[in-house]
């Protein structure tokens, strides 16, 4: 009940008359012709209003002798390196042995001797000392790093680790660290790509072994290792490895 008296209530307010005052004080003011004040009588920091027509030919863009310069001694960025290429440019399949031709390629060369068990710690420490070199006599590397096996036996094997590079030093630098400059291996090979673990690189080795048997193919005493991915450790099951052998 009271919500609905209310409510009445309301409504007869909004129908009943006004009293005059009251309608005299809510009455429109008298329109006027005269300025507005900021118009008139403009303070000091009073832009005047712009009454004319914009026009089409002006340009907010910067004049050509006011247009912003590029800060002075901004680094240029770098290109980036180009990939490193592989002995041979078409990859393997990993399921199938192919038969490839080895280009002779100029490569920095670090001779080494290590057991079976450091094999991998052995040979990063020799891509790494090549780097280093190159890095000094500034030689930018353009290919894969290689190992090659030459002497083996129970305990371990010597090789001589390689990174290729675009081409040899017109002026020969002084062997330093070991590191000399020479050829990678060259001509006629069979490749067996190895994924996985070098832990399980010796899997691959024999299949290549029973492949070689099979066909009663010869090879040289010797065997190639092209580390297509980053040799991290021994564990890394992301490890991409070329393996060539040099048909006799």
């Amino acid at each position: 009940m009271i919500r609905l008296r209310f409510s009445l209530l309301a409504a007869l307010l909004a129908l009943a008359p006004l009293p005059a005052a009251l309608q005299a004080q809510q009455a429109a003011p008298p329109a006027s012709d005269a300025p507005p004040p900021a118009v008139a009588n403009p303070l000091p920091t009073t832009t005047a209003p712009d009454t004319g027509k914009p026009d089409p030919n002006r340009t907010t863009a910067p004049l050509p002798d006011k247009a912003v310069a590029p800060p002075t001694g901004s680094p240029v960025p770098s290109a980036a390196p180009a990939p490193r290429q592989t002995l041979v440019e078409t990859p393997g399949d990993a399921n199938d042995v192919d038969e490839v031709s080895l280009p002779p390629k100029p490569a920095a060369i670090l001779s080494g001797k290590t057991k079976w068990e450091e094999a991998v710690p052995s040979l990063k420490a020799a891509f790494a000392r090549i780097e280093g070199e190159l890095a000094k006599a500034g030689i930018g590397p353009t290919g894969r790093p290689i190992a090659v096996f030459a002497k083996t036996d129970d305990d371990g094997f010597q090789y001589e680790a390689m990174i290729p590079i675009g081409q040899m030093p017109s002026a020969k630098p002084a062997e330093s660290e070991g590191v000399h400059f020479g050829t990678t291996p060259s001509g006629k090979a069979l490749r067996f790509p190895h994924k996985g673990s070098y832990d399980e690189i010796d899997g691959t080795y024999e299949t290549l072994t029973a492949y070689l048997d099979a066909k009663d193919i010869v090879v040289q005493d010797r065997f190639i290792e092209e580390y297509v991915t980053d040799l991290n450790d021994r564990a890394d099951e992301k490890l991409d490895v070329n393996i060539y052998a040099l048909v006799k």
